[in-house]
């Protein structure tokens, strides 16, 4: 018995710089753009402006490095044990056999959650019909009286009060103080909202409060504080965070507010403007009464000019009375001569346009058309059997049925017609067409001619 053994295989043999590299390749080939979420670990700030810290869960955790020209770009300052969500690019390093995370961009996972559900209730009150504009209310023209619900000692009260005070001043201030963050502010809110607009007393309400992040201006995005705007009768300005903020109660306010000083703005009239107004006004108005004073003095002279004795005047509509009733008469006349001559042009119209006539013309017409129509149809009828009688012939010429008639057959395999001997091999079945059907044949032996 021999026995058979395997040659060795000739394997080659990568370096550790081909090891990586091919690592690198692999890995940056089939992860190019991720979402990843975790908890910031090992946070380093160094001078350079990059940040360098671990992403972990429970059980895992990865190397990742923010440079400079991307992290000015996050809204917030990460620090150890935040919950992050990244954007980010899986990287090899080769010379140590490192893997890591080059992060594109970093947003809080507890934001991410708030702006789902931001969006999950927008598109749900949108849907409803809230955001219509059919449904917003005009803001009064000089308000006197207005409601500000914010906080009592921010910034946004004082910034709109004076505002109204540089403004107008007159404008009646009352302020409901309220949270404006954190866990009750919402209810706070509504809670004052109603009161303000039950209260039917003031001319519109201001619902304001600075900036801040998306968690801090969440309380503006409750659904029940958004339905009370939407019922309330009082018009509603939303004046929360800075102008790229946007709150619920913005999209369902009846007017919604840069910043809480422009609601202010919005709100007052310029008292300077206002000034202005009131003397152009005084000076319309003065020349307006010097107008109609010298109308009225006109009107006066020439009144008194025109009073003259009672006699003159019954004379005078004695004399236009005579006048108008020989006018009437010689109307009445025209009208009746106008009205025989219409009469008579009438009965003439209507003897020249009789409808005997026109009957006797249409029957006319009739019979000559339907002799028209009849020689039509028996030229088109006797055309189209000669044209199909040729079709007829044609079709004779070059029908197969024609040549099998004359003893030919025609023979298939499989549905297509057998062109030569070579289309076939001994024991193939096949079909020959003769003139009154089909013969069902097998191949037994083929000779070339």
């Amino acid at each position: 018995m021999k026995n058979f053994t395997a040659p060795p295989t000739q394997e080659t043999a990568f370096t550790v710089s081909q090891l990586n590299r091919q690592i690198q390749q692999l890995l940056e080939a089939s992860l190019p753009w991720i979402l990843v979420e975790g908890e910031i670990s090992n946070l380093a700030k160094p001078s350079s402006g990059h940040w360098y810290f671990s992403l972990k869960d429970d059980k895992a955790q990865i190397r990742c490095a923010m440079f400079k020209s991307k992290n000015t770009a996050v809204r917030f300052r990460p620090k150890e044990g935040d919950m992050v969500r990244l954007r980010a690019r899986v990287t090899f390093y080769g010379p140590r056999g490192d893997c890591q995370l080059s992060v594109e961009s970093m947003e809080s996972a507890g934001e991410g959650a708030l702006q789902q559900a931001f969006e999950r209730l927008k598109n749900t009150l949108q849907s409803e019909g809230l955001f219509d504009a059919k449904h917003k209310k005009n803001l009064p023209a000089q308000p006197e009286r207005i409601a500000i619900i914010t906080s009592p000692i921010g910034a946004a009260v004082r910034d709109m009060i004076i505002a109204f005070r540089r403004r107008f001043p007159l404008t009646e201030l009352t302020i409901l103080p309220s949270l404006v963050q954190g866990k009750d502010a919402a209810k706070n809110i509504l809670r004052q909202l109603q009161r303000a607009d039950g209260s039917g007393h003031f001319d519109a309400i201001i619902l304001g409060r600075g900036g801040g992040s998306l968690e801090d201006l969440w309380s503006f995005n409750d659904e029940a504080l958004a339905r009370a705007i939407f019922a309330a009768n009082t018009p509603i300005v939303s004046a929360v965070g800075h102008e790229t903020d946007f709150t619920i109660s913005d999209f369902v306010a009846d007017v919604r507010a840069a910043t809480p000083t422009a609601a202010a703005e919005l709100l007052s009239p310029d008292r300077h403007q206002l000034i202005r107004q009131i003397n152009q006004q005084e000076q319309q108005l003065i020349r307006r009464m010097s107008r109609i004073l010298e109308q009225s003095q006109q009107q006066l002279d020439f009144s008194t000019k025109r009073i003259r004795h009672p006699k003159d005047r019954i004379e005078q509509q004695q004399a236009q009375l005579d006048q108008l009733t020989r006018r009437l008469q010689h109307s009445m006349q025209r009208k009746a001569s106008e009205h025989q001559t219409q009469t008579a042009n009438l009965a003439h119209r209507l003897e020249r346009n009789s409808p005997i006539r026109r009957i006797d013309q249409d029957r006319q017409k009739l019979l000559d058309t339907d002799k028209r129509l009849a020689r039509a149809l028996s030229n088109a009828l006797a055309n189209k059997q000669t044209a199909f009688a040729r079709i007829v012939d044609t079709l004779n010429l070059v029908s197969p049925l024609n040549t099998l008639s004359r003893g030919y057959a025609i023979a298939s395999k499989d549905k297509q017609v057998i062109r030569s001997m070579n289309d076939l091999k001994q024991g193939d079945a096949i079909k020959v067409r003769v003139q009154d059907g089909e013969i069902d044949c097998t191949v037994s032996t083929t000779r070339a001619l």
